[in-house]
């Protein structure tokens, strides 16, 4: 693609980095320091109960010289049990064969201090790998994808075995800790923790191994040569002179963007390959013909410029990357390690944001000298004007509280007619100084400083008028099937706009009228599920009900859930807002659901859906 999705350095995101930095060091570097001192100090106090120990023994001796005896706590005090281990002097084979059998206390200890120091010292290593390969990314583009590469084969597998390493001293501290200072240990707590750093370990591997398959979509249909012609010519004329191979493909759609991409490519049943170029047709009709050439000309410099090749490679390994974090992250244990995945992937992130404002600045340049600098600045006027207000509008028609008739919503009719006073009321200078020109995958940058870049100080009192000067002739008016695409793509997305607008009314609505409740249950109807003999319990928007005693627990008397298996039969205990009898914690009641067994998963998951649906509506209720 022409980049991928990056981010501005603002300073809440700088405040995040320098919060993921910590969670890494902390990740990497707190278990294995505890393991450290911790060995360490029994070590110590091991050496010191030995040493008092032997002292004794030998002052106890008959028929040894003081001079002697002298010597021999001299030699244990120089060699004391933490360290004989690691010696090899033959003299002290059979002092070492006494203390340090495999397995044995002061083995554990030694080897735990041993280990806990590499694993620092690893883990240092770690972070440095991290952040040079990050630099990397900023030095220079053409090593963004190998160093990525890298870093991701590093920091996975980094993980996995951080994962492995800090689980076992994990699990060794959970019996150590208690057994040392507490004289007991807790079976179930080591056992606990073991199963848990296995789960995670396991986890970790399997998404090591996972392949994604990611795929880009766009909406829109194919323009043929024999359907625009005149269109092909000239952007093949443009590739020309920019001297880049010109795009095999014209997509025509009515997302509020333009773009070019090398990789795959869905477009409706069609798997594009090759380079591509997206047209966006509502954008064109208000574009004159040089306006609409110099965007041309920017998307072509980022085909020049290797922008969409390095995309096209990079882009499915950051998904992949993405997806790894994702099962990390829900993985139970092994999120303890996703600091160091969120640290590599935010430098990375940065150097991206960098990037794209670099090739942003460069295409738009090269747009100005191949047709004009008024031509690129005011098509992103006039870009930034209509995307601004086509959101501003569906956000509006959103959140209406009515349904919306698809067959006459109409959006591209209320852009149309309102764009022009919306462009002369106060709010739209306000609101363009902080626009940018969307992108599927760029954050571009704000369009006052791309109107800088190409040299055009356009009066900001002069904006509104830009955007609502009707061209003279437009590259629309050369694509044979343009209204054709042009109706389908609106029916479709005004059908499906209308549907997701519909399913959110089901989420909203309490319901309040008969209209409203059939909205809602449309989404939201009475799930029955059976229980032993012939009772049941049935979930529905006012709550949950079971036959057994005819009651229903209404969702406003919810605070908490818990399902709870048991042998003597399954249960659902609830968590009321108010306190219980005795005034020292929250009411609890108990939903018996003997005889649920295969659809419990079921159950819980129909159960999560309704309360959420509630909770949702009565925050909408009380911010309305």
């Amino acid at each position: 693609m022409t980049a991928i999705r990056t981010m501005t350095v603002s300073s809440d995101f700088r405040k995040g980095l320098a919060k993921v930095f910590v969670s890494a060091l902390l990740a990497l570097f707190l278990v294995p320091a505890v393991t450290f001192v911790f060995s360490g100090y029994v070590q110590r106090d091991q050496d010191a109960g030995f040493l008092a120990g032997v002292s004794e023994r030998i002052d106890a001796e008959r028929g040894m010289s003081a001079a002697e005896k002298q010597a021999r706590k001299d030699y244990f005090r120089l060699n004391p049990p933490s360290t004989i281990c690691r010696g090899t002097d033959p003299a002290a084979q059979h002092y070492r064969d006494a203390l340090c059998d495999r397995f044995s206390d002061n083995w554990q200890f030694d080897m735990a201090r041993r280990a806990s120091l590499w694993t620092i010292v690893a883990s240092a290593l770690l972070l440095l790998a991290v952040l040079g390969l990050g630099a990397l990314a900023f030095a220079d583009r053409t090593l963004q994808y190998a160093s990525f590469v890298a870093g991701w084969r590093l920091t996975t597998w980094a993980s996995a075995a951080a994962l492995a390493v800090q689980g076992a001293m994990a699990a060794w501290l959970s019996f150590w800790v208690t057994a040392f200072f507490f004289h007991q240990y807790s079976p179930k707590l080591v056992l606990f923790v073991g199963f848990a750093v296995l789960a995670g370990v396991l986890v970790a591997v399997a998404g090591i191994f996972k392949r994604v398959h990611s795929q880009s979509r766009a909406v829109g249909e194919l323009v043929s040569e024999e359907d625009a012609p005149l269109l092909w010519k000239r952007i093949r004329h443009m590739a020309e002179r920019l001297k880049t191979v010109p795009p095999r493909h014209i997509v025509a759609g009515i997302d509020a963007n333009f773009f070019v991409t090398e990789a795959p490519l869905a477009v409706g049943d069609k798997l594009l390959t090759g380079r591509t170029l997206f047209v966006s047709l509502p954008l064109l009709r208000i574009l004159d013909q040089a306006e609409a050439d110099a965007v041309f000309g920017h998307e072509l410099a980022h085909l020049r410029g290797g922008d969409t090749r390095n995309s096209a490679l990079l882009g499915p390994k950051l998904v992949q990357f993405d997806h790894y974090r994702q099962a990390i992250r829900a993985g139970g244990l092994s999120a303890v390690v996703l600091p160091l995945l969120d640290l590599y992937r935010m430098i990375f992130e940065i150097a991206l944001a960098r990037d794209s404002r670099e090739r942003e600045f460069k295409a738009d340049r090269i747009a100005a000298r191949l047709i004009s600098p008024a031509a690129i600045a005011q098509s992103l006027v006039k870009i930034a004007a209509y995307a601004q207000y086509r959101a501003k509008i569906e956000d509006e028609l959103f959140g209406r509280n009515e349904r919306h008739d698809n067959a006459t919503l109409g959006i591209a009719s209320f852009v149309a007619q309102g764009l022009a006073p919306y462009a002369a009321s106060d709010d739209f200078v306000a609101a363009m100084k902080t626009a940018n020109v969307p992108h599927p995958y760029d954050t571009h940058p704000a369009m006052p400083e791309r109107l800088r870049n190409v040299g055009m100080a356009l009066k900001e009192q002069d904006w509104g008028g830009i955007a609502v000067r009707v061209p003279a002739a437009t590259w629309v008016q050369q694509i044979l099937t343009a209204d054709a695409i042009e109706q389908r793509l609106w029916s479709d997305y005004e059908q499906q706009f209308a549907q997701d607008h519909e399913r959110s009314l089901a989420y909203r609505y309490e319901p309040a009228t008969d209209a409203e409740r059939a909205v809602v249950l449309q989404y939201f109807p009475p799930v029955v599920f059976p229980l032993k003999g012939d009772d049941t319990v049935e979930v529905s928007i006012e709550g949950i009900r079971t036959s057994a005693d005819e009651t229903t627990v209404f969702w406003d008397a919810v605070k908490g859930l818990e399902f709870k298996e048991s042998s003597f039969g399954n249960a659902l205990i609830v968590t009321h807002p108010e306190k219980n009898a005795l005034g020292l914690g929250a009411r609890t009641s108990k939903i018996k659901l003997g005889g649920l067994k295969k659809d419990k998963d079921r159950f819980n998951a129909t159960v999560s859906h309704y309360w959420q649906r509630h909770q949702i509506m009565r925050a909408q209720q009380q911010g309305g």
